[in-house]
Protein backbone atom coordinates (compact mmCIF):
# COMPACT_ATOMS: atom_id res chain seq x y z
CA UNK A 1 0.00 0.00 0.00
CA UNK A 2 0.92 3.57 -1.18
CA UNK A 3 0.62 5.63 2.10
CA UNK A 4 -0.75 8.62 1.78
CA UNK A 5 0.69 11.83 0.99
CA UNK A 6 0.75 14.23 4.73
CA UNK A 7 -0.21 17.42 2.55
CA UNK A 8 -3.08 15.73 0.92
CA UNK A 9 -4.60 14.89 4.16
CA UNK A 10 -4.16 18.15 5.37
CA UNK A 11 -6.11 19.59 2.49
CA UNK A 12 -9.00 17.14 2.87
CA UNK A 13 -9.37 18.28 6.49
CA UNK A 14 -9.47 21.82 5.63
CA UNK A 15 -12.43 20.64 3.26
CA UNK A 16 -14.00 18.08 5.64
CA UNK A 17 -14.90 18.14 9.33
CA UNK A 18 -13.22 14.92 11.08
CA UNK A 19 -16.09 12.82 11.84
CA UNK A 20 -16.48 13.12 7.53
CA UNK A 21 -12.90 12.45 7.00
CA UNK A 22 -13.46 8.89 9.21
CA UNK A 23 -16.83 8.02 7.44
CA UNK A 24 -14.52 8.75 3.53
CA UNK A 25 -12.27 5.69 5.34
CA UNK A 26 -14.51 3.36 6.59
CA UNK A 27 -16.26 3.78 3.16
CA UNK A 28 -13.68 3.02 1.53
CA UNK A 29 -13.30 6.44 -0.11
CA UNK A 30 -9.80 7.16 1.63
CA UNK A 31 -7.17 3.97 2.58
CA UNK A 32 -7.19 3.08 5.46
CA UNK A 33 -3.93 4.35 7.68
CA UNK A 34 -0.53 2.85 7.12
CA UNK A 35 -0.30 1.87 11.16
CA UNK A 36 -3.76 -0.17 10.42
CA UNK A 37 -2.06 -2.20 7.84
CA UNK A 38 1.19 -2.40 9.50
CA UNK A 39 -0.67 -4.04 12.92
CA UNK A 40 -3.16 -5.48 10.96
CA UNK A 41 -6.63 -3.33 12.32
CA UNK A 42 -9.32 -1.74 10.73
CA UNK A 43 -11.92 1.04 11.56
CA UNK A 44 -15.33 -0.60 11.45
CA UNK A 45 -17.71 2.31 13.48
CA UNK A 46 -17.65 5.69 13.70
CA UNK A 47 -19.96 8.64 14.98
CA UNK A 48 -19.70 11.80 16.77
CA UNK A 49 -17.30 11.20 19.53
CA UNK A 50 -17.37 7.86 19.33
CA UNK A 51 -14.90 5.66 17.62
CA UNK A 52 -14.49 1.38 16.91
CA UNK A 53 -11.44 -0.28 15.35
CA UNK A 54 -11.27 -4.53 15.07
CA UNK A 55 -8.30 -6.37 14.82
CA UNK A 56 -6.72 -10.11 15.14
CA UNK A 57 -3.87 -10.33 17.58
CA UNK A 58 -1.37 -12.58 16.34
CA UNK A 59 1.65 -14.67 16.92
CA UNK A 60 3.66 -11.69 14.86
CA UNK A 61 2.46 -9.50 17.55
CA UNK A 62 4.58 -11.15 20.38
CA UNK A 63 6.78 -10.29 22.86
CA UNK A 64 10.10 -12.46 24.18
CA UNK A 65 7.85 -13.22 27.01
CA UNK A 66 5.19 -15.40 24.66
CA UNK A 67 2.23 -12.91 24.21
CA UNK A 68 1.22 -10.09 22.57
CA UNK A 69 3.23 -7.29 22.83
CA UNK A 70 1.84 -4.13 25.11
CA UNK A 71 2.29 -1.68 22.41
CA UNK A 72 -0.31 -3.85 20.55
CA UNK A 73 -3.08 -2.64 23.03
CA UNK A 74 -1.68 0.66 23.41
CA UNK A 75 -2.23 1.35 19.52
CA UNK A 76 -5.81 0.15 19.09
CA UNK A 77 -6.15 2.18 22.42
CA UNK A 78 -4.44 5.16 21.02
CA UNK A 79 -6.24 4.83 17.58
CA UNK A 80 -9.93 4.25 18.90
CA UNK A 81 -9.21 7.35 21.63
CA UNK A 82 -7.61 9.91 19.59
CA UNK A 83 -9.85 9.51 16.57
CA UNK A 84 -13.17 9.85 18.97
CA UNK A 85 -11.65 13.39 19.50
CA UNK A 86 -11.19 13.45 15.53
CA UNK A 87 -14.94 12.81 15.08
CA UNK A 88 -15.56 15.48 17.35
CA UNK A 89 -13.77 18.14 15.18
CA UNK A 90 -14.99 21.18 12.61
CA UNK A 91 -14.09 21.38 9.13
CA UNK A 92 -10.08 22.88 9.65
CA UNK A 93 -9.17 21.31 12.49
CA UNK A 94 -6.24 18.72 13.50
CA UNK A 95 -5.25 17.17 16.77
CA UNK A 96 -2.12 15.07 17.93
CA UNK A 97 -1.93 13.03 21.53
CA UNK A 98 -0.64 14.74 24.09
CA UNK A 99 -0.99 12.43 26.89
CA UNK A 100 -1.93 8.96 26.44
CA UNK A 101 -2.27 6.60 29.74
CA UNK A 102 -3.09 2.75 29.23
CA UNK A 103 -3.44 -0.24 32.00
CA UNK A 104 -3.20 -4.19 30.19
CA UNK A 105 -5.42 -5.53 32.75
CA UNK A 106 -4.91 -9.22 30.69
CA UNK A 107 -2.33 -11.06 29.20
CA UNK A 108 -3.75 -11.07 24.86
CA UNK A 109 -2.68 -14.08 22.38
CA UNK A 110 -2.82 -15.28 19.21
CA UNK A 111 -5.98 -17.51 21.02
CA UNK A 112 -7.64 -14.24 22.17
CA UNK A 113 -9.11 -14.24 19.09
CA UNK A 114 -10.40 -10.93 17.44
CA UNK A 115 -11.00 -7.20 19.62
CA UNK A 116 -12.32 -4.27 19.30
CA UNK A 117 -11.47 -0.97 20.51
CA UNK A 118 -14.13 1.57 21.26
CA UNK A 119 -13.37 4.50 21.88
CA UNK A 120 -15.39 7.27 23.24
CA UNK A 121 -14.87 11.88 24.10
CA UNK A 122 -15.03 12.50 27.65
CA UNK A 123 -14.72 16.04 26.60
CA UNK A 124 -13.56 18.53 23.64
CA UNK A 125 -12.63 21.87 23.59
CA UNK A 126 -11.40 24.66 22.21
CA UNK A 127 -7.23 23.02 22.19
CA UNK A 128 -7.38 20.19 23.86
CA UNK A 129 -10.05 16.92 24.20
CA UNK A 130 -9.87 14.09 26.10
CA UNK A 131 -11.24 10.21 25.54
CA UNK A 132 -11.31 6.94 27.11
CA UNK A 133 -11.18 3.78 25.52
CA UNK A 134 -11.50 0.24 26.07
CA UNK A 135 -10.34 -2.92 24.29
CA UNK A 136 -11.97 -6.09 24.70
CA UNK A 137 -12.53 -9.75 23.07
CA UNK A 138 -15.30 -10.77 21.24
CA UNK A 139 -16.96 -11.86 24.35
CA UNK A 140 -16.96 -8.55 25.59
CA UNK A 141 -14.04 -9.35 28.28
CA UNK A 142 -11.69 -5.84 29.23
CA UNK A 143 -7.82 -6.59 28.03
CA UNK A 144 -7.22 -2.90 28.39
CA UNK A 145 -8.68 0.18 28.90
CA UNK A 146 -6.79 3.67 28.44
CA UNK A 147 -7.19 7.50 28.82
CA UNK A 148 -5.40 10.27 26.60
CA UNK A 149 -5.34 13.89 26.06
CA UNK A 150 -5.35 15.54 22.80
CA UNK A 151 -3.93 18.65 21.63
CA UNK A 152 -6.29 20.44 19.12
CA UNK A 153 -4.43 23.01 16.21
CA UNK A 154 -6.08 24.74 13.24
CA UNK A 155 -4.89 23.75 10.10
Amino acid sequence: MIPPDPQEVVEALRQHGGLEFLQQILAGKRPQPPIAELIGFHLIEVSPGHVVFSGTPEARHYNPIGTVHGGYACTLLDSCMACAVQASLPVGQGYTTLELKVNLVRPITAETGPVQAVGNTVHVGRRTGTAEGKLLDARGKLLAHGTTTCMIFDL
